[in-house]
């Protein structure tokens, strides 16, 4: 699997992984599309297009922090799910060992169960902390989520400097 950063609106590939971005997230779950521009420059943030061979596959946009990588966004485009490509994605992204954090919707459902048990099979481990991610837009408020970590669950200390790190640099 070939990892491509964009850091630029301007190039052309970032109009296809918008559109996959926007199709894939709620609304509420997505930045505001000059906020989404502005963001690409910054130094920790990789939005990183997913290819096999030539081929688009999907989305991993991530954080790279000092401790730890926060996965924001991550997806496959949906007629490609199944065939391993996500996994192998988290495979590679935490290869080195170094803490990969994620945040899922709290399993209410088949879906969020589903979603929760790929990660859980991936090596994540389900955290205990009470956790409201930050609105990406005025409009709506905070919404709760479940926090996933791995190789293992956070300490106290690490999830505080994770939601610290969400609301001073990730939100900012």
């Amino acid at each position: 699997m070939e990892w491509r950063r964009l850091t630029q609106p301007e190039e052309p590939a970032f109009g296809r992984a918008m559109a996959l971005y926007e199709a894939s997230f709620p609304r509420h779950e997505q930045r505001l599309p000059d906020e989404q521009r502005a963001v690409l420059s910054h130094p920790e943030y990789h939005f990183s297009q997913l290819f096999d061979g030539a081929e688009f596959v999907g989305l991993l946009l991530y954080w790279e922090a000092e401790d730890f990588r926060y996965v924001e966004h991550f997806c496959v485009r949906p007629e490609l799910r199944g065939r391993r490509y996500g996994a192998k994605a988290l495979e590679e992204l935490g290869r080195d060992g170094k803490t990969v954090v994620l945040e899922i919707d709290p399993p209410v459902d088949d879906i969020a169960r589903r979603r929760q048990g790929f990660y859980q099979r991936c090596g994540f481990a389900v955290n205990p902390y009470p956790h409201v991610h930050p609105p990406y837009r005025p409009e709506y408020p905070g919404h709760e989520l479940v926090v996933l970590s791995s190789p293992r669950a956070l300490t106290p200390a690490e999830y505080g400097a994770f939601a610290c790190y969400l609301s001073a640099v990730v939100m900012a």
